[in-house]
């Protein structure tokens, strides 16, 4: 699961914390493998900017699932400090931590002036980063002059996330695992997997492509209140589209059928990876994006507004997923 940890309408920040930690617990239960946390920033309706710092939270919370950044947007940070937070929470929660990469800023223009000062990225920066943060997170080697301290010898696992092909070349260069942001950039789902698994390259971590891609995922007792539940979701990503980011808006009836056909165009195209339905529609979904990608993990995100129902819809995507893999055992 990928979390941004959404403050909902009528709630504060401190209620979206504790909903994340009961629902990475809630996941762990229903035997999900990994609960990642995204970095962005100056958005009134995210709480995750301090992502090693809930990904500290959530793991302190729960007992074995990996817990990880989907991702740390590497550009704002020196690749030194993120080696020494997640060498860190390597040492407190040995086996448990992921660290995955964006090279976007996760942000607006004058945040990201803010975070970054008067640094100038450039393309070449990018791959410079992540290779020195595995040198960082590697054992150290003798006479080196530059450690993470915590950090060095821990070698937790790196992933490259990315919606362009930019990312998947690299990652398959690099012979890294590969998330694909599908679940708000689809376009290139297809192309990105295609580009990463034929330039693969084995590597010390890694001897074959390994592929997870982002889907939103709204499950409900019937096809009728998923689409109800979902229009919280619609309303956050117009929203996004047009410039007006707030807290996730309660669900509202018909919200689609309310919107101009250009608005709902968009909407459709922004999440087109997305799987909302009933049980069989969710099973009927997730089975098609199997097929279609061959992926080896699915990352869900679930903004529904009612905490209550955000975790029925993971119960039932958790539910079909486990019908999908016996009638393929058998």
């Amino acid at each position: 699961m990928l979390d941004l940890v959404a403050v909902r309408e009528g709630s504060t920040v401190q209620d979206s914390l504790a909903l994340a930690l009961r629902t990475a617990r809630h996941v762990e239960q229903l035997g999900f493998v990994r609960y990642w946390l995204a970095e962005h920033h100056n958005m009134p309706g995210i709480a995750s900017s301090a992502t090693a710092v809930l990904v500290g939270y959530i793991a302190a919370g729960t007992r074995g699932i990996r817990v990880g950044s989907g991702g740390v947007m590497l550009p704002n940070h020196a690749p030194l400090v993120v080696a020494e937070a997640f060498g860190t929470l390597a040492e407190l929660y040995p086996g448990r931590i992921d660290l995955g990469l964006g090279r976007a800023p996760g942000t607006d223009p004058l945040t990201m002036r803010a975070l970054r000062r008067d640094r100038v990225e450039s393309e070449e920066d990018f791959p410079r980063d992540v290779a020195e943060l595995q040198r960082l997170l590697a054992p150290a080697e003798p006479g080196q002059r530059l450690m993470a301290n915590p950090g060095a010898g821990t070698q937790v696992p790196i992933w490259l996330l990315g919606s362009s092909l930019f990312s998947a070349s690299l990652a398959a260069s690099m012979g890294l695992p590969f998330a694909f942001a599908s679940h708000f950039a689809p376009r290139l789902l297809l192309q990105a997997l295609q580009v990463y698994r034929e330039g693969f390259r084995p590597s010390a971590v890694l001897q074959r492509p390994y592929v997870a891609i982002g889907v939103p995922l709204i499950a409900a007792d019937d096809d009728a209140q998923a689409e109800y539940l979902a229009s919280s979701t619609y309303q956050r990503v117009l929203g996004i589209l047009t410039g007006r980011r707030g807290k996730l808006p309660p669900p509202v009836p018909d919200f689609l059928r309310s919107l101009h056909p250009q608005e709902r165009a968009a909407i459709d195209d922004f999440l087109a990876a997305a799987v909302i339905g009933g049980p069989d529609s969710v099973r009927a979904g997730l089975e098609q994006l199997a097929r279609a990608t061959a992926a080896d993990e699915f990352v869900l995100v679930s903004d529904v507004f009612d905490p209550e129902l955000r975790l029925r819809s993971l119960d039932i995507a958790a539910q079909a997923l486990a019908r999908s893999q016996a009638a393929v055992a058998a």
